[in-house]
């Protein structure tokens, strides 16, 4: 009677739970095919998925110790929801260090979220020598297109402030979306593609009703001898945290008497973004299908590789860094160790060559580095 009793309780304790995991795991890799504008409440399961799967594979172990037959209960849900695990991990372990030395053959292109282009330091003079640093580490990767989020420039400022001109010279072709007015409307802030082959054509997609927190999606069109195709940047809504919300996250860390409150204010922030990508990821999608020529999406989706936004705007295309890199790709330097939020997406058109990331500390993203080809 007490063994019954005791075996009981053991299935309540560990069984129940693992039982728990796998369905909260299942609805979690329904994130792809539920819109957050109209189920906000998936995309907070997406940025669960990592831990999730972790949790599985410690589960399996367990199980494969305690009691094998019950090993199948994890590992199904691992099966099933392989397409979210494919891609958060890559698994090219023996792939060669970044060869700098570009072939002729090749794009080179480089996105990156730049922080506004003067750093992280809330120093003035660190700032403005930042703004320097980061326009330098780009050119040394002698890119052939740069799309670049969180572009700051001012025609009004002075040459401190005209960002422009830092790399004009050797890439005299560029698109700049203006999205938004900053420093009592001094600075221009958005989206830029910067290009050292000349443009065929260029444009920009507004987010209807998303404007002044979002960028817009802007595109050109390069040609590069007889070839001409299309690249896409953008930058989609944030959660638009602030010093005090980081303030808040201490205090639900440290179980403040005020962590009511502050998770109240960022969990109606990360709902609304949820609710804005997943239209914007809507646009975006319909957008880049629309492309006459081979094209590469890139940019700060803000969401990650689990999410609705990731999945229904990279559809068919590839992922420079999962075809080419060992890791989980982090390219967000702050909060969670498995953010990848920032992408370079080529259509089947393309051969990805290699990629590289790159922290400097110049800003609180990581820097994106892809050569492609195009296939003949």
């Amino acid at each position: 009677m007490a063994g019954s009793k005791l075996r009981k309780f053991a299935n309540f304790f560990f069984i129940v739970p693992n039982v728990f995991l796998c369905a909260v795991f299942l609805l979690a890799c329904l994130s792809p095919y539920l819109n957050p504008a109209n189920w906000w409440l998936i995309g907070f399961l997406a940025l669960a998925v990592p831990y999730l799967i972790v949790l599985l594979i410690f589960s399996i172990i367990f199980w494969l110790i305690v009691r094998p037959k019950l090993v199948f209960i994890p590992l199904l849900c691992l099966l099933i929801g392989w397409k979210q695990v494919s891609v958060i991990f890559a698994w090219h372990i023996s792939s060669p260090a970044f060869n700098t030395l570009k072939a002729d053959s090749t794009i080179r292109i480089v996105d990156w979220n730049v922080a506004s282009m003067y750093g992280l330091s809330k120093n003035p003079l660190t700032k403005s020598h930042d703004r320097l640093e980061i326009a330098s580490l780009i050119q040394s990767r002698d890119p052939d297109i740069i799309c670049l989020q969180e572009f700051s420039h001012s025609y009004k400022r002075g040459p401190s402030a005209d960002n422009i001109s830092l790399f004009i010279t050797k890439y005299p072709y560029y698109f700049f979306s203006k999205d938004l007015t900053k420093g009592e409307g001094t600075y221009l802030s958005g989206s830029i593609i910067f290009s050292r082959y000349p443009f065929a054509d260029s444009g920009k997609i507004i987010f209807q009703g998303h404007v002044p927190e979002s960028e817009s999606l802007i595109y050109a069109d390069i040609k590069k001898g007889n070839d001409t195709i299309r690249i896409y940047t953008a930058h989609l809504q944030s959660y638009a945290f602030d010093t005090a919300d980081y303030s808040n996250m201490e205090k639900i860390k440290d179980r403040d008497n005020q962590a009511i409150a502050a998770s109240e204010s960022i969990f109606s922030k990360m709902k609304l973004a949820f609710t804005r990508r997943g239209a914007q990821a809507d646009i975006v999608r319909n957008e880049i299908d629309k492309s006459p020529y081979p094209s590469i999406m890139c940019g700060d989706f803000n969401d990650v590789p689990n999410s609705y936004t990731y999945m229904h705007i990279r559809g068919e295309r590839q992922d420079a860094f999962l075809k080419s890199s060992f890791g989980i790709g982090k390219t967000y330097i702050s909060l969670g160790p498995a953010l990848r939020i920032d992408y370079i997406l080529p259509d089947n058109h393309f051969n990805i060559r290699q990629f590289n990331l790159t922290d400097e500390g110049l800003s609180d993203h990581q820097m994106l580095t892809s050569d492609l080809s195009l296939k003949k």
